[in-house]
């Protein structure tokens, strides 16, 4: 298996697959009126754009109608699994009882999706292969806890599994990220805020947590970097070699701006907004 097979290249239930959820991002959660929202919005109340069908109606136009907020979130999967499975494909709408449960059950399910991505992304790499064992066994124990009864996943505690997953994606970073040679950096959880890294050579840094937000790096060497929940909101990565780079998502280079000679791993999209 490739070194460099990258997370977008996942199972389609690891996926956001809106036709198949009751709009929960849409009305579960709270935003409030920022640069990244047009309005306030309290959770539990349906967004205005929502239409009857669960659609956006403003889907194809959410940056220029003043809501870019919601073009750098992914369920991951977890809105389809809660309202299909967790709820057995009732909808709020047409069971106002089990509203309330039905919000606070989505971020727990989101959460365990999330997991469910970074341990499918990382099982992939060959590197991780002594790790293969655990890995398989903390997808079993993730994938069970998303097939719960509602009340249970409402009570969920995810912190103790997210500690216990975390753990083996350290490890998985580091095996990976071997194949970079060297000492690879570590800026994990760095304020680099408005940082100039332009042209820096991060290949195989620990980049985890890092706060890039608005950074310049243009140009800059982020091959093989661990990614994971860095806020790359704003930050330039023009002409930035991105191959290779760990636990990446899709939201994240969303946020992000780029152009046409910015290299993304295999399976990932470039954002429509940035410059061509």
């Amino acid at each position: 298996m490739s070194e460099t097979r990258q997370a977008e290249n996942l199972p389609v239930e690891l996926r956001g697959d809106c036709a198949n959820c009751f709009g929960l991002c849409c009305v579960a959660l709270p935003f409030a009126k920022s640069q990244d929202f047009a309005v306030n919005k309290s959770s539990g109340q349906a967004c205005r754009n929502l239409q009857e069908d669960f659609r956006c109606g403003i889907h194809t136009r959410l940056r220029d109608s003043g809501f870019p907020g919601c073009t750098v979130y992914d369920c991951f999967g977890a809105g389809q699994q809660v309202s299909q499975v967790t709820f057995g494909g009732v909808s709020w709408r047409d069971a106002p009882g089990s509203a309330r449960q039905m919000y606070e059950v989505f971020p727990v399910m989101r959460q365990l999706y999330e997991l469910l991505r970074y341990l499918t992304e990382a099982r992939a790499h060959a590197a991780t292969r002594p790790l293969h064992r655990d890995l398989d066994g903390a997808l079993a124990r993730v994938t069970e806890l998303t097939g719960g009864e509602p009340a249970d996943l409402e009570r969920l505690d995810v912190g103790p599994v997210r500690a216990e997953v975390n753990a083996l994606l350290l490890e998985s970073s580091s095996l990976v990220r071997a194949a970079a040679g060297g000492r690879p950096k570590s800026r994990r959880g760095a304020d680099l805020i408005g940082a100039r890294l332009r042209g820096a050579k991060l290949r195989g840094a620990d980049l985890r947590g890092a706060l890039l937000i608005a950074a310049d790096l243009t140009g800059a060497d982020l091959s093989l970097t661990d990614l994971i929940g860095a806020d790359l909101r704003d930050a330039d990565l023009s002409g930035a070699d991105l191959t290779g780079a760990l636990f990446l998502t899709q939201p994240q280079l969303n946020s992000a701006r780029g152009d046409a000679s910015t290299r993304l791993p295999e399976g990932f999209e470039r954002p429509g907004h940035w410059a061509r």
